[in-house]
């Protein structure tokens, strides 16, 4: 059992005020590992109160300072690798491939926030005016559990990188990478202050921080409902926000392409990050001439998806990440069979093979209508479903008759035809006959897929304001 006492604040290490602990589980077996300290709405506000006091020296610091500053942070969250890589094992359960590349994350994107603030031009000329980029002041920086260190160091080094001091605070379900994460941050040697974190729960610490005065700019990642309730508070002080939220994703084969091409695409972008990713392309839009093949495919391929151990090198899909997470995925597959869907892998229960732990038969449906609850709400789970169309006409309709904007994926045979398509989705990002990430590009949602764009200059940009200087 790990027990873990402390939070960042002003540069140490220190016993938070609250005092509620939070149990903290292995998904994989639903043990209980450890438990955390939680910290309370004293505690969030002295770390508001150490943020706005480092902010007017970090703001005037040069550029090169920052590049330096963010350098030692990568580093020292390399030199954490390994021990990142348990953390996330033992406390999310994600599988290897994808567990090797959450550990390689947090450090990634800190070099992405480097190379994009060598490029930004703090300074621009228009007409007589000269255009200053200036920092907002104390940002606050809420992170969700799906990939708690890459988070908390993207939305870091991007308001670092802006001139902002920060507070972070993580999910309470991702206490022991964020203490990793933490403990590397703080071998940074950033000065007091710029930079605290404070694990506690939404409803105290994370309200406390969208509602506190001294605080200019939140960025949220999480859900629609919180994100909604955030941009209410931060209304109060007109803080500035930038929320990263859910998302339905279609994935629209073409009736071009190839089968053998786009399942793969389709069942990756479907059950990324187990089926717990905000992008996860969990509608599958075919051709109604060519159902019969895909759903073949489709089937064939779930069916061979491995869901168990995430220690097993074989397994694709590791468990979700809490039983309350996993029942409501196991509600959704109840819903699907009730209102009609037609079951080609899965179903509900737990895959052959596992007894404990909150894992999830990878699930598809077929005979799926847009209307039907599986294919409104975001389930966050391995579920796929099947919807047809007619024509390509209907296939962009059904596309974005969704309330979520986030992320979407064409694929066909005929490249201009499918850029053609993609120019019609409505999201913030379409990817074609491609998962590929680029860092460079803004990223966030349309409707009630999010507010604003992180990643690239975008990014650092959400972290500041404009100032026009006019002279004679």
């Amino acid at each position: 059992m790990r027990t873990i006492e402390q939070i960042f604040i002003n540069g140490e290490f220190v016993t938070p005020h609250g005092s509620e602990y939070f149990d903290l589980y292995n998904p994989a077996t639903a043990q209980v590992t450890g438990r955390v300290r939680l910290a309370d709405e004293q505690d969030a506000e002295r770390a508001i109160a150490a943020a706005k006091a480092a902010f007017p020296e970090w703001s005037k610091t040069s550029k090169a300072q920052r590049i330096a500053a963010l350098e030692r942070m990568h580093a020292a969250v390399v030199a954490h690798h390994d021990e990142l890589l348990e953390a996330i094992i033992d406390e999310y359960g994600a599988p290897a491939s994808r567990s090797s590349w959450m550990a390689c994350y947090p450090a990634d994107v800190i070099t992405q926030a480097i190379a994009a603030l060598e490029a930004f031009e703090f300074t621009t000329r228009t007409g007589i005016a000269t255009v200053q980029m200036t920092p907002l002041g104390v940002a606050g920086l809420i992170t969700p559990w799906n990939s708690d260190a890459g988070f908390i160091c993207g939305k870091l080094a991007a308001a670092l990188a802006a001139g902002c001091t920060a507070v972070i605070k993580p999910s309470e379900m991702s206490a022991l990478q964020t203490q990793v994460i933490t403990k590397a941050l703080s071998e940074a040697g950033l000065p007091p202050g710029v930079f605290n974190i404070v694990t506690g729960r939404g409803e105290t610490v994370g309200e406390a921080i969208s509602r506190h005065p001294d605080v200019a700019k939140i960025s949220f990642t999480g859900s629609t409902n919180t994100g909604k309730a955030i941009l209410r508070n931060a209304a109060e002080s007109f803080k500035r926000v930038t929320l990263e939220l859910g998302g339905k994703s279609p994935t629209l084969i073409l009736d071009d392409a190839d089968v053998a091409q786009a399942v793969p695409l389709a069942i990756a972008a479907g059950f990324m990050n187990s089926g717990q990713a905000c992008v996860a392309g969990t509608r599958i839009l075919v051709s109604q001439s060519r159902k019969a093949e895909y759903e073949a495919a489709l089937a064939q391929a779930v069916a061979a998806v491995r869901s168990g151990d995430p220690r097993d090198p074989a397994t694709e899909v590791g468990p979700m990440v809490s039983e309350k997470q996993w029942q409501r995925v196991q509600g959704y597959i109840r819903k699907g069979i009730d209102e009609g869907a037609r079951l080609l892998a899965g179903g509900e229960g737990r895959p052959t093979g596992t007894q404990d732990g909150w894992f999830v038969r990878p699930t598809l449906f077929t005979d799926v209508t847009n209307q039907m609850t599986i294919a409104r709400d975001e389930i966050f789970g391995p579920v796929l479903s099947v919807i047809t169309y007619r024509d390509e006409a209907e296939a962009i309709a059904i596309a974005n008759d969704t309330l979520y904007g986030l992320s979407a994926l064409v694929l066909g045979r005929d490249v201009a035809r499918a850029q053609n398509v993609a120019q019609q989705i409505e999201s913030g990002r379409v990817l074609i006959n491609t998962l590929a990430h680029e860092p460079k590009a803004p990223f966030g949602g349309f409707k009630h897929s999010g507010v604003g764009r992180e990643m690239g200059e975008w990014g650092i940009s959400a972290f500041m304001e404009p100032k026009a200087l006019v002279s004679a």
